[in-house]
């Protein structure tokens, strides 16, 4: 099979299509590698009919494959592939739960915050992307995004590196699945959510792509971004108001703005 930006939309559609493969790549895209008996028991099938769709994602490039001794653990192949994926959830406004999961709270849980490949999304996602925009530290277009010069030195003294270690995306707007908005992905993105899991302000949930808000993120984001949480809901400062596309579809149960 030919590489994965070599195929087409029906190709495309084949491989992601399938309810296995895409329970699998959902449970990839936590950024987490996973053995195929992990992915098998995420996607309720056997051993054998895993690895066939794994073989398939593999052979696409969709997926990489790491063999440490006796195990081969599996990854999303590149941001790219991740920055894909994302976009077919939003036009299919869907999240396929992890079999350990109770479906109803960890829906939840995913859309209040959640890894997305390497960085954040879901309302604290959009939250922290809407403060930096609404403060003038990033500027974001349906096309990109630049970190503007008080930018760069807001996120140094915020203790994000963002020194680039390979090729990548730098700075670019992705649109949450659960928010219909745009968070941060791209190096910037990366190292924001690296600095917040350092802080201990977020915290890993097993099995999920959840992230926990500790006591100390929700006083650290209120502090430093401006981002208050309480029952309600996510809000940031009303003096900091972006122009975060998609702003029209704010006004839901869970976002407060």
């Amino acid at each position: 099979m030919v590489a994965a930006e070599n195929l087409n939309l029906v190709e495309v559609a084949a491989l992601v299509g399938d309810t296995a493969r895409a329970t699998m790549l959902g449970a990839l895209m936590g950024g987490r590698s996973l053995t195929a008996k992990e992915l098998a028991y995420y996607a309720n099938v056997s051993r054998s009919t895993a690895s066939g769709h794994l073989s398939k994602l593999v052979a696409a490039r969709l997926l990489t494959v790491i063999r440490e001794r006796r195990f081969s653990y599996y990854r999303i192949a590149s941001p790219l592939v991740a920055s894909m994926l994302e976009s077919i959830k939003v036009v299919a406004a869907i999240e396929v739960p992890p079999r350990r999961q109770p479906e109803s709270a960890n829906d939840d849980a995913l859309r209040f915050a959640r890894s997305c490949y390497d960085h954040l999304a879901g309302q604290v996602g959009v939250a922290v992307t809407d403060a930096l925009v609404g403060m003038g530290h990033i500027v974001l277009t349906d096309e990109g995004g630049e970190v503007t010069s008080s930018g760069g030195r807001f996120l140094s003294a915020f203790g994000a590196d963002l020194r680039p270690r390979t090729r990548r995306i730098f700075c670019q707007p992705c649109l949450d699945w659960s928010e219909r908005r745009y968070h941060l992905k791209g190096l910037v993105g990366a190292r924001i959510l690296d600095r917040l899991l350092e802080l201990g302000w977020l915290k890993c949930v097993s099995g999920s792509r959840a992230l926990q808000l500790t006591s100390s993120g929700r006083a650290g984001l209120s502090e430093i971004f401006q981002i208050k949480i309480n029952k309600e809901g996510v809000a940031i400062s009303s003096a900091m108001e972006s122009t975060n596309s998609w702003g029209s579809l704010r006004a839901r149960p869970g976002y407060v703005a």
